[in-house]
């Protein structure tokens, strides 16, 4: 397994940064090069280390529960303690020169100046206050509001659709949380709802009080209804700091997902198609890596579309925004996804643009909109940086003049 792999530098980026934190700490007085500051320090900083590991391994409640939120937490701070710590060291090294970063570390406490306990200090509060933010961040919900012209003619005067996906139920999940992206779809007098993957977060026993978020979900309002399709995150599978475990049997899907569903009142389309009003089709698709793990057959997009009539709009919802030009070239008109989420948390919000033809936004493609949103939720670390939780609101037009 990769993790098992990746243990040694984990290891190492965990001792690199006792060892900055200690130099600081010999920085800021004397009195804190003692055991009695580093032991205790020590001893706090590895519950957070491996509180990843901890959290697998240790399965009684509510221990369990409370260790995997505080490793999410732990895996998001992580980040930004290595982002500007090492951004930090490259500096001083590149600059080893120059009065405000000249100290050597780790070193003898007489040869440590004063310097480092300014530089040193804005680093860790930088590191504190992006984190903070970051928590406060996720628990807020956007609405994102997105034009589309579908170049087909339609007995509806016009169409608009809540597309939210990435809800990720589970350890990094609330009710409120849950109940604030059913008020904000509910504020916006919609027609249709599409769920576009990962409502769950690989383990069904991680959700607090299911029935209550499924009666939660159950509330939203539109005019034709909640319609889902699976996404990759929608199976059962252990996972440790984000890695699954390989396994030589077929996953066998968790029926509580599809209970959990059915109470919520949400339709699962898998690789099917309904017509709604007799105006438009909705399609579901089997996410990719879903059916590879269940080993479920997957259509193509030419094959879900080949029976049905080329006149009317065809919408997808499909998790992974990965096969767009196979979705135009069958006629879908409308492409709905999540998966990315757009990155989530910077600097990898800046990089996801690079692995996708539509990481997140618009994209016309030859006729066909693809739409892809950053998510209602958030997986792995609990904080969004530099992304948003989002309802997106596809107001879409028809324009046969185009057609």
């Amino acid at each position: 397994m990769l993790a098992v792999f990746l243990s040694p530098i984990y290891l190492l980026f965990q001792a690199y940064i006792l060892l900055w934190l200690y130099a600081w700490a010999d920085s800021c007085s004397p009195a804190l090069h003692s055991l009695f500051f580093r032991i205790p320090v020590t001893v706090l900083y590895l519950f957070f280390a491996v509180s990843p590991l901890t959290g697998f391994l240790i399965t009684k409640e509510p221990l369990h529960h409370f260790l995997r939120v505080i490793s999410n937490y732990w895996l998001g701070t992580l980040e930004y303690i290595l982002l500007f710590i090492i951004t930090f060291d490259v500096i001083r090294r590149v600059t080893g020169h120059s009065f405000f970063m000249k100290y050597r570390y780790p070193a003898m406490l007489h040869t440590m100046p004063k310097n480092l306990v300014i530089f040193g200090g804005f680093v860790i509060g930088l590191i504190l206050m992006v984190s903070i933010y970051g928590v406060l961040h996720a628990r807020r919900v956007y609405v994102r509001q997105d034009p589309v012209v579908i170049e087909k003619s339609s007995s509806l005067p016009g169409l608009k659709i809540a597309l939210i996906a990435d809800l990720h139920l589970g350890y990094n999940s609330t009710k409120s949380h849950v109940r604030k992206i059913v008020d904000t779809i509910n504020s916006q007098n919609v027609d249709l709802v599409c769920i576009a993957g990962d409502l769950f977060d690989n383990d069904y026993d991680a959700i607090k009080d299911p029935d209550k978020v499924a009666d939660i979900l159950s509330d939203i309002k539109s005019r034709y209804g909640t319609y889902a399709c699976w996404g990759n995150h929608d199976v059962s599978e252990k996972i440790l700091a984000g890695f699954t475990f390989p396994q030589k049997e077929t996953i066998v899907r968790d029926g509580r997902f599809t209970e959990f569903l059915h109470h919520a009142g949400i339709t699962m389309l898998e690789d099917e198609t309904v017509c709604i009003n007799n105006a438009f089709y909705l399609i579901g698709r089997r996410d990719k890596d879903m059916a590879k793990k269940e080993q479920l057959p997957r259509k193509t997009f030419a094959e879900i579309t080949e029976p049905l009539d080329p006149s009317l709009p065809i919408i997808v919802m499909d998790h992974q925004p990965g096969e767009l030009s196979e979705a135009s070239d069958a006629g879908v008109d409308l492409d709905l996804s999540g998966h990315t989420h757009d990155g989530q948390m910077f600097p990898a919000n800046l990089v996801v643009h690079f692995l996708w033809e539509n990481a997140c936004g618009v994209l016309k493609k030859g006729s066909m909109t693809s739409i892809v949103t950053s998510g209602a939720g958030v997986w792995g670390p609990a904080m969004r940086v530099g992304t948003n939780n989002e309802v997106v609101i596809a107001n879409v037009s028809f324009d046969p003049a185009t057609d």
